[in-house]
């Protein structure tokens, strides 16, 4: 889908010159020193993913209305299509991983932001440097490249990383499937599916289709199917998981374009204006103006 967000920069995956593996291993400082105007710190929203572990230092980071504190320790994963900001991390220091959709095993429900701790720290910076050194091996001797290996170490990371290994359990393409003993087992994996396919068909259609039922069709599945997959992947039903993909959406509209509360509810697919404030009041309890008013007196009031 296209956003169409006045205000928000639109970030292409465009790795540097003989690094084109679809993963780019980078760090805080790295960022600091190629965005030296600071633009890290308005909103943006990248086609790609970013995985960062904070070694030392603090700061703050903003991903879709949420704000979130940056200590040694911390792990951000930032999704492609999120609209987010590195609010401040002029004082943090650690590995920055960009890679492409598909590049690593897909997961259910990762959170943002997270914090590791000890011994699950020190691996998992560990396993960040060691794809580090394997990315730089392959852009200074293209002989040496191995995209699959790249994968696997970020595959690798991901699931050091993780605050629940189990998410990226069942992963389909490159490194997906690893599993240890006491992961899920074939039931699991199946929901995780049906999920998935669930989860990719919302972000595809969820400005024309509205209804779970809808998805069911297309997919095959009864719409008891999809509440299950999603509530084991999500802890929310079918119809919780596609309403809070149309209200993100909704609250990236108004926040981040002047599009009137008209054209917003147009793009999102609903039939009226009304309709659209009917929705959105259901779902915040205030209506879409109130929300866009207050949500601009907050930011105003965070700049001053």
């Amino acid at each position: 889908m296209k956003s169409g967000h006045d205000a928000v920069r639109q970030l292409q995956y465009l790795p540097a010159v003989g690094a084109a593996y679809g993963v780019e291993a980078l760090s805080f400082a790295a960022l600091r020193a190629m965005d030296a105007d600071g633009r890290r710190t308005r909103p943006q929203r990248p086609d790609f993913h970013v995985f960062a572990l904070v070694a030392s230092g603090g700061g703050a980071h903003e991903a879709d209305f949420q704000d979130y504190r940056l200590e040694a320790g911390s792990a951000v994963w930032i999704r492609p299509g999120m609209v987010h900001r590195w609010s401040d991390v002029d004082a943090c220091d650690g590995p920055m991983i960009l890679f492409q959709p598909g590049f690593a095993p897909a997961e259910a429900a990762a959170p943002v932001c997270w914090r590791l701790e000890g011994q699950q720290l020190s691996l998992a910076l560990l396993a960040a440097e060691h794809l580090g050194r394997e990315h730089e091996a392959a852009v200074r001797a293209p002989r040496l490249a191995s995209p699959p290996l790249l994968a696997h170490l970020l595959a690798a990371l991901i699931l050091r990383a993780l605050p629940d290994r189990r998410a990226l359990a069942g992963g389909s393409g490159g490194p997906g499937g690893l599993r240890g003993p006491g992961e899920p087992g074939r039931r699991d994996d199946r929901r995780l599916e049906v999920f998935r396919a669930y989860q990719a068909a919302v972000e595809e259609h969820f400005t024309g289709r509205h209804h779970v039922a809808d998805y069911a069709r297309r997919l095959g599945y009864d719409a008891r199917t999809l509440t299950r997959a999603t509530r084991a992947a999500t802890g929310t039903g079918a119809k919780t998981f596609l309403d809070q993909r149309i209200l993100l959406e909704a609250k990236r509209l108004l926040a981040h374009t002047g599009l009137p509360v008209g054209a917003c509810a147009r793009r999102l697919g609903f039939r009226d204006a009304g309709n659209f404030t009917t929705f959105f009041r259901r779902q915040t309890g205030v209506p879409p103006a109130t929300w866009r008013a207050a949500y601009g007196a907050t930011r105003v009031a965070v700049r001053d």
